[in-house]
């Protein structure tokens, strides 16, 4: 039974990358391609010389001259020695030009500036990619699938989840990713390492796009609404899953008992009750969790922490769950109707308790499971 008190967990949002990540991809990809042994780059060079001096005739047609030389340029990326050094961190560089790009990570500088919102970006790349965010252009299209995305890389990314290829490998768990600045993401895992803080409560973080999510339950911005009901939310993926509640789609399935579900976290969390795993343990006391936002909201008994209040009459709560459902007593907002005679209310165990006057005894049990847990809540 779904409840008003569960938190929406947060998911590493997967429709749109990090600029910066981006970035540090297509100059990873540049690296790679640059390898070579020693033997292989002589050879290479021998056999450019070779094509420039046997093939281009004195009456070659200026377009095929320029065909040559763009050859000619593009091969010198992976013959040339790397002659330009940052001063910095020592990193060696083919162009000057890759080093003045390379600078900006060190001097903080974002001289692209978006005409539409006044976001700034390191590289005319970065910026090309997200003005298709204001304008909704997706020039790259899956040849398998048809789905369209912003930027090559993402779909290099893409067909990945086709080909079923993982090729940035962890060395420490072996897990595989599609993308490095995912394994990048997943190694702070293992460290511990949360970069990314809020500057308002100080909670830190291992992406700085959890960060910008965060933010907005400091600032209250809800810039994604539901079509349908109007409902706003803080993050995309949240209203992705919202929108299934209108169209009843559950996509997520257990392979062993069928139960279906509107998100796969949610899958993940209901598998936990087939193996009895709880990964996520308590410190203090030892209790384990299905959940790190379980866990998370369980140390704040420990602590006394309630960081989430009302700004209408200044209650807090230790859970935004809990805060979104008290919102509901000054809002008069009641989203769980009943489907047989069309009365709502603001929490889902009163509606499963009203169901009682439809159906009798029969969900007795559950409603006082229900109930048990609201008193837990209130008490919190």
């Amino acid at each position: 039974m779904s409840s008003s008190l569960d938190q929406e967990e947060p998911e590493p949002p997967q429709i749109k990358e990090e600029e910066e990540d981006h970035c540090k991809e297509e100059e990873e990809e540049e690296e790679e391609n640059c390898v070579n042994e020693e033997g292989e780059q002589l050879e290479l060079k021998q056999e450019i010389s070779a094509f420039i001096v046997t093939d281009v005739s004195p009456d070659i047609s200026g377009e095929a001259l320029n065909q040559c030389s763009n050859f000619s340029t593009q091969m010198k990326k992976h013959t040339e020695e790397k002659n330009y050094s940052c001063e910095i961190c020592g990193k060696d560089f083919t162009v000057s030009s890759r080093l003045t790009v390379h600078m900006r990570t060190h001097t903080g500088e974002r001289p692209f500036l978006c005409k539409l919102c006044g976001k700034t970006f390191k590289h005319s790349g970065s910026l090309k990619a997200h003005t298709r965010t204001h304008t909704g252009e997706k020039p790259f299209s899956c040849e398998i699938c048809g789905k369209s995305l912003m930027k090559n890389s993402s779909l290099k990314d893409h067909m990945r989840t086709h080909t079923g290829e993982r090729p940035f490998s962890c060395e420490i768990c072996a897990k595989g990713f599609v993308k490095n600045s995912s394994l990048r993401d997943h190694m702070r895992i293992h460290t511990g390492e949360k970069p990314f803080s809020c500057k308002t409560c100080g909670k830190a973080f291992t992406q700085n796009s959890t960060l910008q999510h965060h933010m907005r339950t400091h600032t209250g911005e809800k810039p994604f609404s539901c079509k349908i009901c109007g409902k706003a939310f803080f993050q995309p993926y949240i209203l992705t899953n919202h929108m299934r509640k209108h169209t009843g789609e559950r996509p997520f399935s257990c392979e062993i008992c069928g139960k279906s579900f509107i998100r796969n976290s949610s899958l993940k969390d209901h598998m936990k009750s087939h193996t009895g795993e709880r990964p996520f343990t308590c410190k203090m006391c030892g209790k384990g969790f299905k959940r790190n936002a379980s866990l998370e909201a369980h140390v704040r008994t420990h602590t006394g922490e309630r960081p989430f209040s009302c700004d209408m009459c200044g209650k807090s709560f230790t859970q935004s769950g809990n805060l979104t459902a008290h919102m509901r007593t000054h809002t008069g907002e009641t989203p769980y109707s009943c489907q047989l005679c069309g009365k709502s209310f603001g929490r889902s165990f009163s509606l499963s308790a009203h169901m009682m006057t439809h159906t009798g005894t029969k969900l007795l049990q559950n409603w006082h499971t229900e109930l048990k847990t609201c008193k837990n809540v209130q008490s919190n």
